[in-house]
């Protein structure tokens, strides 16, 4: 798809298009959104449809999750006119940190941190990534962010696949996607 066209109908999703297939193999996420966030209307069209089910909510912070999530995340507290807090991966903060093992996509160990200072409690978080696959970096940031005294606000991603990991997220917490019912089976099934 050209990163210039602007389909004369768009309904929901329709920038999913404009993602590509993993061509380097199993280590990797089986699709990638970056392509999406080159296209002007694309971008927006997305983030609009993650924050549609927020709108009169109350959100005092984005949260972003390292890295692709920091995208969406961003562009999310721009237009909400909110501040923005990267939750990282391990050893890249220099500041007080709190860490959350967890268990990412492809199975591998990791570490999660979030700096100690930005959030009060009671301070209403949206959660924003790129991804919910497995739903285990999600988790971590939630576990983050209530372990400091904060509230998830909501989960926003461009999927969130029907795992054990995604289910449990979704009946937890108010949550939005981009992926249209009719297509849900497909992005669960990696097609």
């Amino acid at each position: 798809m050209d990163l210039c066209h602007v389909p004369a109908t768009r309904e929901k999703g329709w920038y999913l298009a404009l993602m590509a297939p993993n061509v380097k193999g199993p280590n990797y996420a089986w699709l990638d959104p970056s392509r999406l966030y080159c296209h002007p209307q694309g971008l927006q069209d997305c983030v609009a449809d993650l924050l549609q089910p927020f709108q009169g909510d109350a959100i005092d912070m984005v949260a972003g999750i390292d890295a692709m999530g920091f995208i969406l995340g961003a562009a999310a507290a721009a237009t909400l006119q909110k501040g923005f807090l990267a939750i990282r991966k391990a050893g890249h903060l220099c500041v007080q940190t709190l860490a959350q093992p967890y268990t990412d996509y492809s199975g591998r160990e990791k570490v999660m941190e979030v700096r100690t200072d930005a959030i009060s409690p009671g301070l209403r978080i949206l959660l924003v990534d790129q991804w919910v696959e497995t739903g285990g970096t999600m988790r971590a940031a939630i576990e983050l962010v209530e372990r400091l005294g904060g509230v998830v606000a909501g989960v926003a991603a461009i999927c969130m696949e029907n795992s054990e990991g995604g289910k449990w997220i979704q009946e937890r917490y108010k949550c939005s996607h981009c992926v249209p019912p009719r297509l849900q089976p497909r992005f669960d099934q990696h097609q």
